[in-house]
C-alpha cells in the first residue's frame, strides 16, 4: 500500500512537470504560427513596394525595378539612371528632363521626376500608375515606364517630343502659330484627347492641371497632353500646390477649390482659356496690366466684346496672306472658335458645354 501512493506520488511528481513542459511546448507552437501569419500579412502589404525598391548586385541596379508599359518593354533602368540629363521644367512636386539614352532605340525620352515628400505611398501610387500606363490615345502622352527607388523618388518616363510645349509654340514660335491649318488642327487635337480621358472609361479621367505648358507638340505639331492624371500621385498637400500654381497662372475655373473636387467640367474652363490663349497669342494673366483692363484672359475678353474692340479677340497675323475670300471664310472660324472659347469660361460651371459638344462644334467650325 505504501509502495502503491509512492507510486502514484511519483507519477503526479513526473506528469506535472511533463505537462507543464507540453503546455509551454504547445503555447510556442501556436505563437509561432501567429508570428509567420502576421509577418505573411505584412510582407504581403510590402510586396508591392519591395518589387519597386532599389536593389544593387555589385553595383548594378536590377531592371525588375521598372514597370513597364506599352512603349517601353526596352527600357532599361540602369541607363535611364545614368543617362544625361537637361532640366525642362520644374514645379512643386517635381522636375521634368529630357534624357538621352545611349545604347537604346529611343534615344531620348521626357523624365518626371516625383519628389518622394510630395506623392503618396508605394501601395496606393501603384494601381493608379498601372491605369495610367494603360491610357492610350494618338493625342496623350503616354506613360512608357514607372520607376521608384529605395529612398521613395518616382520617375515617370514617356516619349519625347521635338517641338517643346504649346505656351513655348504660341509665344516663341517664327509664324507657324498664327497659320490658321496649324491652329485648327492643334484645337481638334485636345479636344481629341479629352474627349478620350473623359468619355473612354466607365470612370471619367480628370486631367486636374490642363494648361498650354502641359500640350506637347511634334514636328509637325501634332499636339499631345501630358500629366493627366498626376495630381492623382500625389498627397493633398502637393496636390493643392498644384492648384493653387494652375489658380495663379490663370487656369482653374473660379468654383474649384480643392483638388480633391476636380472634375470634367473645370478641365472645360482650362481648355476655354488655352484656345483663347490659341486666339489671341497672350497669357492667361496679364503680369503688367492696365488699371482699366482685366488681367484674367477670359474677363479681359468680355469686356473687349462689350467695348466693341473685336480687334483684340485674335492675333491680327491670321489674316496675312489671305484673299478676300479666304479672309471671310478664317475670320467665320476663329469668331466660332471665340465664341466656343467664352463658353467653356463661363462662370458658371453649369452652362459649360461638356467635351462631346465641345468636339462636335469644333469639328462644325475648323473642318
Amino acid at each position: 500500500m505504501l509502495k502503491m501512493e509512492h507510486k502514484h506520488k511519483l507519477i503526479l511528481i513526473i506528469g506535472l512537470p511533463s505537462l507543464a513542459l507540453l503546455t509551454i511546448v504547445v503555447f510556442a507552437i501556436i505563437c509561432s504560427k501567429r508570428r509567420k501569419r502576421r509577418r505573411r500579412e505584412r510582407s504581403g502589404a510590402r510586396d508591392i513596394e519591395a518589387a519597386f525598391e532599389c536593389k544593387e548586385v555589385d553595383g548594378v541596379v536590377s531592371t525588375e525595378d521598372l514597370i513597364k508599359f506599352q512603349g517601353g518593354k526596352d527600357l532599361i533602368v540602369q541607363e535611364i539612371l545614368d543617362a544625361p540629363g537637361e532640366v525642362i521644367g520644374k514645379s512643386s512636386y517635381g522636375t521634368l528632363y529630357r534624357a538621352s539614352l545611349v545604347n537604346s532605340n529611343t534615344p531620348t525620352l521626357l523624365l518626371r521626376f516625383l519628389r518622394p515628400t510630395c506623392t503618396l505611398r508605394m501601395k496606393e501610387v501603384v494601381p493608379i500608375v498601372e491605369f495610367l500606363g494603360s491610357v492610350r490615345h494618338s493625342n496623350l502622352v503616354p506613360l512608357n515606364a514607372f520607376y521608384a527607388g529605395s529612398r521613395g523618388e518616382k520617375l515617370m518616363v514617356h516619349p519625347f517630343y521635338g517641338s517643346g510645349n504649346l505656351a513655348q509654340f504660341i509665344r516663341d514660335s517664327n509664324g507657324e502659330a498664327h497659320k490658321w491649318p496649324i491652329i485648327s488642327r492643334i484645337a481638334i487635337g485636345i479636344a481629341r484627347g479629352i474627349h478620350h480621358l473623359h468619355a473612354s472609361s466607365e470612370k471619367p479621367i480628370i486631367h486636374g492641371n490642363l494648361k498650354s505648358k502641359n500640350i506637347l507638340l511634334d514636328i509637325h505639331y501634332r499636339p499631345y497632353i501630358s500629366d493627366f492624371g498626376l495630381y492623382n500621385l500625389l498627397n493633398p498637400t502637393a496636390a493643392q500646390q498644384m492648384l493653387e500654381a494652375s489658380a495663379f497662372q490663370g487656369y482653374k475655373a473660379p468654383e474649384l477649390i480643392k483638388m480633391k473636387d476636380a472634375c470634367e467640367e473645370s478641365d472645360i474652363y482650362s481648355f476655354g482659356v488655352i484656345l483663347l490663349e490659341v486666339l489671341t497669342g497672350k497669357e492667361p494673366v496679364d503680369d503688367n496690366p492696365n488699371p482699366d483692363r482685366d488681367f484674367y484672359l477670359p474677363s479681359a475678353m468680355r469686356s473687349a466684346i462689350l467695348d466693341d474692340r473685336i480687334m483684340e479677340l485674335y492675333h491680327p497675323d491670321f489674316l496675312l496672306g489671305l484673299s478676300n475670300d479666304q479672309r471671310v471664310v478664317v475670320e467665320h472660324s476663329i469668331l466660332g472658335l471665340f465664341q466656343l472659347a467664352m463658353a467653356c469660361c463661363s462662370p458658371s460651371r453649369l452652362l459649360r458645354p461638356d467635351i462631346k459638344e465641345v468636339l462636335n462644334k469644333l469639328e462644325e467650325i475648323l473642318q
